[in-house]
């Protein structure tokens, strides 16, 4: 039992992270999005989130809060060396919740600044997101070639929240927007698909410690299902997306969103596999950096009350907004 905590806790962080990535992820590329719709349109898209991206945003909380209690040495370690994109990313979150509230209240003289406020929030949180995750998936060595690993990281972050906010727009919207969001979700999946086989070329070249658990037989033939899921998930949203508008509207558009989460799934476990048992790459496993059993057993008491709690909070409200999204009101 006591062995099993931290595998424990690494799993509930793992998956707090992952639904971040899914989740926030839509609002985030809605947000990106934002600049390539009128005014009207700028409404719907803002309030297809409205009732979510708080929410959304508790599963990052959760699973920094895991790494910090139950992995203290470790978030020691990883925050101090991402101190200055964790700060941008935080700068970015609040620009985006200042914009939300005051697009509408500021009147609407001051409508468009604040959108353009909210796309900025937006742009630079996903940028310093793909950044962090870059430097993390190298040691957090920070050299030269690593570095511009996360560069390439922070620029195809985005492209990936754009295709999943473009087909959360497919499920929320009609009309118009509908139209529109197919055609942003078709210019977003080729640099999406790119930025991943880039991702997935580069990234054993910056870890020899990947290269060697995943270039190893039979190690390489047991992981194929990894690519090849992810491939059939891309070719079989790319064969949706090619659809006529009509038929497209006929299309349960939660098959659509579900090709980049199955992407997302895929990329958490093929991580998962590359870095375990570490916690962080060539420095410290999860034993290492593990808390005392004593204060894990009490740390998974709350852990067993909380995460239930916001499992079901977030199933509540995205059955209670269900439907497609109108015009956003704050009266």
């Amino acid at each position: 039992m006591e062995s099993a905590l931290p595998l424990v806790f690494v799993a509930i962080m793992g998956l707090s992270l992952l639904l971040y990535v899914i989740l926030d992820g839509y609002d985030l590329g809605v947000g990106l999005l934002l600049p390539f719709a009128d005014d009207q349109q700028k409404d719907v898209m803002i309030a297809s989130i409205g009732p979510f991206w708080d929410a959304n945003e508790t599963w990052i909380v959760m699973g920094i809060g895991v790494l910090l209690i139950a992995f203290p040495s470790a978030h020691g370690i990883i925050l101090t060396n991402l101190y200055f994109p964790a700060t941008i990313m935080l700068l970015g979150l609040i620009l985006r919740g200042v914009a939300f509230d005051f697009r509408v209240k500021a009147g609407d003289s001051k409508k468009a600044m604040w959108n353009r406020f909210f796309f900025i929030g937006s742009l630079v949180a996903s940028m310093a997101q793909g950044w962090m995750l870059g430097s993390y998936i190298t040691g957090l060595t920070g050299s030269l070639t690593n570095t511009i690993f996360s560069i390439l990281i922070a620029f195809c972050l985005p492209a990936l929240y754009c295709v999943l906010g473009s087909t959360w727009l497919l499920i929320k919207t009609e009309g118009e927007l509908f139209a529109k969001a197919a055609g942003w979700a078709r210019k977003s999946v080729l640099p999406m698909a790119i930025g991943l086989f880039l991702v997935s070329i580069a990234t054993p070249m910056v870890s020899s410690v990947i290269a060697e658990r995943w270039f190893q037989l039979p190690n390489f033939i047991g992981l194929m299902p990894i690519p090849v899921s992810s491939g059939i998930a891309l070719v079989l949203l790319t064969i949706l997306l090619r659809r006529d508008i009509e038929h497209l509207r006929a299309t349960n558009p939660w098959y659509l969103f579900i090709c980049p989460v199955i992407v997302c799934l895929m990329a958490a476990l093929g991580l998962a596999y590359s870095i375990f048992p570490d916690i962080i790459i060539g420095q410290m496993t999860i034993w290492e950096a593990a808390s005392h059993t004593s204060a894990l057993q009490f740390t998974l008491y709350g852990v067993v009350i909380v995460l239930p709690c916001i499992v079901m909070y977030t199933i509540f409200i995205y059955k209670v907004f269900a439907g497609k999204a109108t015009e956003l009101s704050y009266d």
